[in-house]
């Protein structure tokens, strides 16, 4: 019997490989000849650096970045040292979740720019970039600043950094290291559609988590445009309505039109990343799960992009999960043939959710069903 794993963390209880190493003793426990294969798994956003650093023997790379509001931040990526590629999220150097401030005029995602910069100082040209969480709404004009592009007002002045900026941007003067920018490969994981301006587009969406008030998006929204329109001059190409170019306060639009990145939804670049469906072909069963299996699961999350190529290669595909609501039923319908709950008693949250704990708990759940298979 062969079995590819791939579960998701269980925040606060184990990350993705653990999780799946305790499958994969329990399903031993059951079938001390299976071929238990154990992949990391993410979805993109937070965690899946670490998670492809610990799933795939990667290097964590510390470097000091300009946050975005302009002081020192301490980000990281990961080196996946086999593929030459680096792995990032750039919440560590642009993330809400950096500061207690909300200024969107003036939030920059220059550290983006420096963190990318770091790595292809190292040799790296593929990059995997969730763009999840940002604190940012200034069309990645910061990054591209760190690039060394020039966005200049009508005066020939710079513009500066932030939302602030978007409204005066009158040119662009293309960076010296285009064609050095040129020979990167930049996968961007993103799960937004929103195009970059207007009533769904980043500022009206997204701005308001970051700060922006009523009485300024429809300034920043216009400066959006204006800065699109610009852009489409000297670039020559004009993405404003591409799918996920209002991603991260525009960011997305960035890697499309200045980087010729390609916007792929998370959970399947994460799943090309760890070339799971090679594994997948003859496999028998497939596991996976995540901390708690709902209805929300069954709208893509990164369990159901699992199940989904089980069933492509005709697999049995199981979950398991910390707890399952009543909706999870939606995620037989999604893929999933089956789904456990792995907590075998009564007990509080903080019982269940200890490290050992739910460890023990995942390895007897998959021997038992193990033993029935």
């Amino acid at each position: 019997m062969k079995v590819v794993v791939a579960v998701d963390s269980f925040k606060g209880s184990m990350t993705s490989m653990e999780a799946g190493m305790a499958v994969k003793a329990g399903i031993l426990a059951a079938k001390k000849d299976a071929e238990v294969i154990v992949k990391p798994l993410a979805d993109g956003g937070e965690g899946t650096t670490d998670a492809l650093i610990e799933g795939l023997k990667g290097e964590r790379v510390d470097v000091t970045v300009t946050g975005p509001y302009h002081e020192p931040v301490q980000a990281y990526y990961g080196y996946l040292r086999e593929s030459n590629t680096a792995v990032m999220e750039m919440a560590t150097a642009a993330g809400i979740t950096l500061s207690d401030k909300k200024e969107p005029m003036t939030a920059t995602t220059y550290g983006v720019g420096e963190l990318i910069l770091h790595a292809i100082g190292r040799g790296i040209r593929d990059f995997i970039i969730g763009i999840g969480g940002s604190a940012t709404n200034d069309g990645g004009v910061g990054m591209l600043r760190a690039f060394g592009y020039k966005f200049l007002d009508e005066k020939g002045e710079d513009v500066g950094e932030g939302g602030q900026a978007l409204a005066r941007i009158a040119s662009v003067e293309i960076s010296d290291k285009k064609e050095l920018l040129s020979q990167c490969n930049f996968r961007i994981a993103c799960d937004v559609t929103n195009p970059l301006c207007g009533s769904q587009g980043a500022t009206y969406i997204y701005g308001p988590q970051k700060g922006v008030t009523p009485d300024i998006l429809p300034v920043l929204d216009a400066g959006m445009k204006n800065y699109a329109e610009v852009t489409a001059k000297v670039i020559g190409k004009d993405n404003q309505n591409a799918a996920g170019a209002g991603a991260a306060g525009g960011l997305g639009f960035a890697f499309l039109n200045y980087l010729d990145g390609e916007l792929t939804p998370g959970i399947q670049l994460i799943l090309d990343a760890v070339h799971i469906e090679d594994e997948m072909k003859d496999a028998d069963v497939v596991v996976t799960g995540e901390g708690r299996l709902d209805h929300q699961t069954a709208m893509g999350k990164a369990p159901v992009g699992v199940a989904k190529l089980g069933r492509k290669y005709g697999a049995k595909t199981i979950a398991f999960a910390g707890s399952v609501t009543k909706e999870a039923v939606a995620c037989n319908e999604a893929g999933i043939d089956a789904f456990f709950p792995i907590v075998r008693g009564i007990s509080t949250l903080e019982e269940a959710m200890d490290p050992d704990t739910a460890k023990a708990n995942m390895a007897a759940a998959a021997e038992q069903v193990f033993r029935l298979l």
